[in-house]
C-alpha cells in the first residue's frame, strides 16, 4: 500500500484516518480499505463491483463520492505483442482518494509514477487528471513498441527472416492490442469529457490546458491505433507478395529449363522411331553429329533464355 499525505509512505497495513486528506493506492483485495468501504455506508454490491474485472470503463457521480474506473493496458509476460487489461479503481470522498488495482505490480508502477508528479497542495480532481494522464503515457509507450515491432516484422520480411506461421501471430496479436486500445481511448475520452464537465468552474479554468492536452493524447492514440492497424494489413500484403515473386521466379527457371530440354526431348523421340530409312542412322558419325546438335540447341536456347531474363 501506498499512502501519500504529507509525504509518501509505503507500508503492508496502514490504518486509515477518519477526516484526514489522504491518497492511498493498494489492490482491489486490501481489506483495510475494505473495512473502510463497509463501515462508511459504501453497500456490499458497490464493492463487488469495484473488485471486479468485467466492470466497463464509466463515471460514476453519488451524494458521498464519486467513481471513475479507467483500463490499464500492458504487455503480456509471455507474448511480446499480446495485451493485458486491467481496472484501474479511483474512489474519491471528501477526505479520501482510492486508487485500486488488482495486480500488486501494477500498483507499485502507477505509485512510482505518480510519487515523481505529485505534491501535496494538489487537489483530487488535479490526482484524477494524474491517473489518467499516467495511463494514457502508459498506453502511448505500449503503442511505441508496436510500432518499432512492425518496423523489425517489416525488416525481417524483406531480409526472409521470418517464418509464416509466426508471421500471422505475430500479427494476430497486434490487431488484437490495436484494436483494444482503440475501443478503450475512445471511452477513456468520453469519460475524461464527462469528467471534467463535472468540475466546479473554478477546477475547469484551473485544468483546462492539463485536460486539452489530454484529450489531444487520446485522439494521438485513436489515430496511430488505426494507422497501426493499416500497416498490419500492408505487412501481410508485402509477404504474401514476396512469396508470390518467389513462386513466380521457381516457376520461370521451370519453364526455362522445360524449353531447353523441349528439342533434345524431341530429336530424342524422333530418332526413337524404328524406321530403317532416317538421316545419319547408319553413318559412323550420326550419334556424335547429334550430340554436338544437342549441345547447340541448349547453347542456343540458354543465350536466348538470358536475354529475355529467363534466368
Amino acid at each position: 500500500m501506498y499512502l501519500f499525505g504529507k509525504g509518501v509512505k509505503r507500508v503492508e497495513d496502514v490504518e486509515i484516518t477518519p477526516g484526514r486528506k489522504e491518497i492511498i493506492f493498494t489492490t482491489t483485495h486490501n481489506q483495510s480499505v475494505l473495512k473502510w468501504l463497509r463501515e462508511n455506508g459504501f453497500h456490499e454490491s458497490f464493492i463487488e463491483d469495484i473488485t471486479s474485472e468485467e466492470q466497463t470503463i464509466t463515471f460514476e457521480r453519488e451524494e458521498n463520492f464519486d467513481l471513475v474506473i479507467f483500463k490499464y493496458i500492458g504487455f503480456d509476460e509471455e507474448e511480446k505483442l499480446l495485451y493485458q487489461e486491467l481496472n484501474i479503481v479511483a474512489i474519491v470522498t471528501q477526505s479520501k482518494f482510492f486508487l485500486l488495482a488488482r495486480d500488486k505490480e501494477v500498483i507499485v508502477e502507477l505509485a512510482r509514477k505518480f510519487e515523481k508528479r505529485y505534491r501535496k497542495d494538489y487537489n483530487f480532481e488535479y490526482v484524477l487528471y494524474l491517473i489518467a494522464d499516467i495511463l494514457v503515457d502508459t498506453t502511448i509507450l505500449v503503442v511505441d513498441v508496436i510500432d518499432e515491432t512492425l518496423e523489425d516484422i517489416e525488416d525481417a520480411i524483406f531480409k526472409k527472416r521470418i517464418k509464416e506461421e509466426e508471421l500471422q501471430k505475430d500479427i494476430y496479436y497486434t490487431r488484437r492490442t490495436l484494436n483494444r486500445i482503440s475501443k478503450i481511448s475512445i471511452h477513456h475520452k468520453e469519460i475524461v469529457r464527462r469528467l471534467y464537465n463535472s468540475f466546479s468552474e473554478e477546477i475547469k479554468k484551473q485544468l483546462k490546458y492539463e485536460f486539452i492536452d489530454l484529450e489531444e493524447h487520446l485522439k494521438y492514440l485513436i489515430d496511430e491505433a488505426k494507422t497501426l492497424l493499416d500497416r498490419t494489413g500492408y505487412l501481410l500484403n508485402l509477404y504474401m507478395g514476396l512469396i508470390s515473386t518467389t513462386m513466380n521466379r521457381a516457376m520461370q527457371r521451370l519453364a526455362a529449363i522445360s524449353i531447353i530440354f523441349m528439342p533434345i526431348t524431341y530429336l530424342a523421340g524422333l530418332y526413337g522411331m524404328n524406321f530403317d530409312q532416317m538421316p545419319l542412322i547408319h553413318s559412323p558419325w550420326g550419334f556424335w553429329i547429334m550430340v554436338a546438335f544437342n549441345i547447340v540447341v541448349v547453347m542456343v536456347s540458354l543465350i536466348l533464355l538470358r536475354k529475355m531474363k529467363f534466368l
